[in-house]
């Protein structure tokens, strides 16, 4: 699975982003596809997944509620929906590919090549 990112860019606090990442590879209906982000000195922090095959989302508590992850199955692009940004939502966000059952923290995961979303307050 090959994945490629976009969408970032200097957003003011209060706004709205909308990330797109396009994938390639066969046998999507196995995988979960994922966002993580990863802010200067700090650790990558997961923030949203979702299944290609039916779906099913998954947010840690800290961005419930204002991150929507989506993906459109003709298109092969899986989405991150962030509202309501603010200055501690700057970071590199990356998307990523694992099939299911694997952890996120093996080998077995696909990563793109990040895109910069940047809040100003």
């Amino acid at each position: 699975v090959q994945l490629q990112a976009s969408g970032g860019g200097l957003v003011q606090a209060g706004g709205s982003l909308k990330l797109s990442c396009a994938v390639s590879g066969r046998a999507l209906s196995s995988y979960r596809m994922g966002w993580f982000r990863q802010a200067p000195g700090k650790e990558r922090e997961f923030v949203a997944s979702i299944s290609w095959f039916d779906s099913a989302t998954y947010y840690p508590d800290s961005v419930k509620g204002r991150f929507t992850i989506s993906r459109d199955n003709a298109e092969k692009m899986v989405y991150l929906q962030i509202n309501s940004l603010n200055p501690e939502d700057t970071a590199v966000y990356y998307c990523a590919a694992k099939a299911e059952g694997l952890s996120w923290l093996g080998r077995g995961v696909s990563w793109g090549q990040g895109t910069q979303v940047t809040v100003s307050s």
